[in-house]
């Protein structure tokens, strides 16, 4: 680890400057930021552990636990909301066996939901791996869900 570290830090030249892209480029090289790879970071940069940390909770873009291989986020704002995504949620549960907000553990799937993606049109939309899929049904989801190697149970109409 200590050489992967070193490595994506050297790509930024020791640069204190970087620490939001170093910290993104060590979270995409093992998935979420670990307390070894943070330490490390701190003491390669020789910046205090507590401002990581500060960084790493701040901004949405960084989890210091473990993420899933596949990243679903379902959008629950309004435009969304009446258009039934609740019952998308449930069925996302149910099918992963986690609340919104978890990883499956297994680490194959992490659930969030978010206030709002912005194409208010397209809704529900469901956003997996960065692509975004809209007019979502409870049918689609599964279809989505059984493509990244899920069984799913019940194939339900919605």
């Amino acid at each position: 680890m200590k050489a992967r570290i070193k490595k994506i830090i050297d790509k930024y030249h020791s640069n204190k400057g970087f620490l939001v892209p170093i910290l993104l480029d060590v979270q995409r090289e093992y998935n979420y930021l670990n307390r070894e790879a943070l330490n490390l970071v701190s003491a390669f940069l020789e910046v205090p552990i507590s401002q990581l940390y500060e960084l790493g909770t701040f901004y949405k873009a960084f989890s210091l636990e473990p993420r899933g291989r596949h990243e679903m986020k379902l959008c629950t704002g309004t435009a969304c909301h009446v258009r039934r995504v609740p019952l998308m949620k449930d069925n996302i549960e149910r099918v992963l066996q986690i609340q919104a907000g978890e990883t499956t553990p297994d680490l194959e799937f992490t659930f969030e939901t978010v206030n709002c993606l912005g194409a208010c049109a397209l809704g529900p939309i469901l956003v997996v791996d960065g692509e975004y899929h809209g007019n979502i049904s409870i049918s689609k989801t599964n279809k989505i869900l059984k493509k990244l190697g899920k069984k799913v149970k019940i194939d339900e109409e919605n």
